[in-house]
């Protein structure tokens, strides 16, 4: 019988619950992992590194990166140092779903691990991760390194408000969100149906009490159009079917536009940004080789990632939103409290909403 798939939900429920998961081996570094150069500092750093990942010569990363661009990160990486990728893709849940059935195993194949956020701080509370030092830090936005560094932030997945330009003038564009109130924009709303995060964080920004009265009265008022897919929901806008879209992620939106369709994007504030992250397995095999990689990925690897319309975390890379501040997903508050605000996204958005 094939394993049930896991949804985000349960996989992240099932993590938090930690060490009380029958069959988890103790947590010890492995004389792979104790010979890694993961916290070193000195000077040969560089050196030392390269010629340690050469000798490992490859390494094996689970990753939610969009299967066709995986080539154009992991093909500069191997042409330039000669080490051997093996990637394993699949969405975060799977991801979660494998890793948990292998460490509850004793099973330690992979030597990094690159999901959302919210995952891999999960994983880190598991310690399923270990404690990276990297130079490249520095350059990072803030909030990109957590203080136990176990994972860093490698690219922002940014909701921005879409809009149908054939539906809505420029100069009837909202300036924040409360504007959205106003009602020109009765039924032109919509949002994706699994976008808690986002309305944690707006609420949150406007002080909770006050965020959540504001999103009741914008239901009441307005009313909220709820879809399922970012992908639809950004189809939807080109259309017509919805208008106003709160959470489309900028880079679909952005194609779209490029393509010549009737959409464009606003950013009222705070734009909300939730992170990919990338970590190194407390049990790797080739910790050094993840290492290399880890460091391509939030240095050289950056300005890749803006060619394919990602938003990066490295401030010496222009950015596709420019200098638009980003708020980020709080990872931890998504573990913490995520409970409490799926279920008040749901009663106040999602039941209460027209589809």
């Amino acid at each position: 019988m094939a394993r049930r798939q896991l949804s985000r939900r349960a996989a992240l429920k099932i993590l938090a619950l930690g060490s009380a998961l029958p069959g988890f081996p103790a947590w010890t570094q492995t004389n792979a992992a104790d010979a890694s150069l993961l916290s070193y500092e000195a000077p040969d750093r560089s050196e030392r590194l390269l010629a340690a990942a050469r000798k490992e010569a490859t390494l094996t990363w689970y990753t939610s990166f969009a299967e066709k661009d995986i080539p154009v990160v992991v093909d500069p990486f191997e042409k330039k140092y000669g080490i051997k990728i093996r990637a394993w893709r699949a969405s975060t849940e799977r991801v979660l779903q494998r890793l948990l059935a292998e460490t509850s195993a004793g099973r330690y194949d992979v030597d990094a691990i690159h999901i959302s956020s919210p995952e891999m701080e999960a994983l880190q509370r598991e310690k399923i991760l270990q404690p990276v030092l990297s130079p490249h830090f520095g350059q990072l936005i803030a909030g990109a390194v957590p203080a136990h560094r176990e994972w860093v932030a490698t690219l922002l997945s940014v909701w921005v408000q879409a809009y149908n330009t054939g539906a809505l003038r420029k100069e009837d564009l909202p300036k924040s969100y409360r504007d959205l109130l106003a009602p020109r924009f009765k039924g032109k709303l919509g949002i994706e149906v699994e976008d808690a995060e986002w309305f944690a964080t707006v609420a949150l920004s406007m002080g909770e009490e006050q965020g959540l009265r504001f999103f009741q009265e914008l239901v009441t008022k307005n009313g909220i159009s709820v879809r399922k897919g970012h992908t639809l929901l950004t189809n939807l806008v080109v259309s017509g079917e919805v208008p106003f879209a709160l959470t489309v992620y900028n880079y679909m939106a952005e194609q779209a536009k490029r393509k010549g369709a009737p959409i464009d994007w606003i950013a009222l504030d705070p734009a909300v940004g939730r992170s990919n992250g990338m970590g190194i397995a407390r049990h790797a095999r080739h910790p050094n080789a993840a290492l290399l990689f880890y460091d391509f990925f939030i240095s050289e690897a950056q300005s890749l990632l803006v060619g394919l319309d990602y938003v990066p975390t490295n401030k010496t890379v222009v950015s596709p939103l420019k200098d638009l501040p980003v708020k980020l997903v709080d990872a931890a508050q998504v573990l913490e409290q995520g409970k409490k605000w799926e279920k008040a996204f749901q009663d106040i958005v999602v039941k209460r909403s027209g589809g």
